[in-house]
This record gives C-alpha cells, sequence and structure tokens, in this order.
C-alpha cells in the first residue's frame, strides 16, 4: 500500500514541476542585452560594399534553356533538327566503336577497365594478385 502513496506523491511533484517550468516561475531570466545602435549614414557613404555582401546575379530558367538550346543548334537557324541532337550521341559512339563496325560490343564499351586489367596483370595469368590489384588504384 505504501508504493501507491509514494508512487502518487511523486506524480504530483512531477506536475506541479512541470506546471512551474511551463509557466516559466522557476526563477527570473537574465536582463536582455542593450541593442546595438545603428551606424551612422556618413560612415556607410564612405566605406565600399565589401566582396562578400554583394550578391551575384542569378541564372534564371530561361538562360539555362537558352544555353541548352544553342549547344544543339548548330547552324544557328534557332531550330533543331534531329541530325543536330544526335549528333553528340553519334560522336560519343564512335570514340566507343573502335573497330568502326557500327555495333558496340561489351569489350568496346568496357574497354577502360579492359585495358586497366591487362595492364595491371604483369604476369598475364589472366587474374590479378593482391599486389597487382594494388597497381589499378587512382592516384
Amino acid at each position: 500500500m505504501w508504493r501507491y502513496l509514494v508512487g502518487g506523491l511523486g506524480a504530483m511533484l512531477m506536475i506541479a514541476a512541470a506546471v512551474v517550468l511551463y509557466r516559466g516561475e522557476a526563477r527570473p531570466g537574465p536582463e536582455p542585452l542593450p541593442l546595438k545602435p545603428p551606424p551612422h549614414p556618413a560612415a556607410d557613404d564612405a566605406k565600399p560594399p565589401r566582396v562578400a555582401d554583394i550578391e551575384p546575379p542569378r541564372a534564371t530558367e530561361k538562360t539555362r534553356e537558352e544555353k541548352r538550346f544553342d549547344r544543339y543548334d548548330d547552324n544557328g537557324d534557332e531550330w533543331i533538327t534531329r541530325a543536330e541532337l544526335l549528333e553528340s550521341r553519334h560522336t560519343r559512339f564512335g570514340h566507343l566503336d573502335s573497330d568502326g563496325d557500327g555495333v558496340l560490343s561489351f569489350r568496346e564499351w568496357a574497354h577502360t577497365t579492359y585495358d586497366k586489367f591487362d595492364k595491371a596483370d604483369a604476369d598475364d595469368s589472366g587474374r590479378l594478385s593482391r599486389a597487382e590489384f594494388a597497381t589499378t588504384r587512382r592516384d
């Protein structure tokens, strides 16, 4: 029975503490600091603005879209043809298609990985030891 009384008393003390903290009557806070006086207007005119205070101009979406359009419009006629749109992809494909047959094999697509493996495989065993694999790390 005495456990119930102690538990009830503890609950009432916690509620009282919460009320005091909620109302903010526990103790008064420190005095607020006085505000900094505004600078003298003549002093501001004499100093040039700092670089950090100058907001750089921001590009609008239209400007970005115009730049993107201009990248594809090779002849500048304000129209993008299918050939102009696919030219960059055709060029990249041509770099990957090393034998020029118009078909991109897996080896051609992953040529850098094949080349890196072949360069690291010093003993031409077709597999890499720990020491050989360590040579493939990017610096």
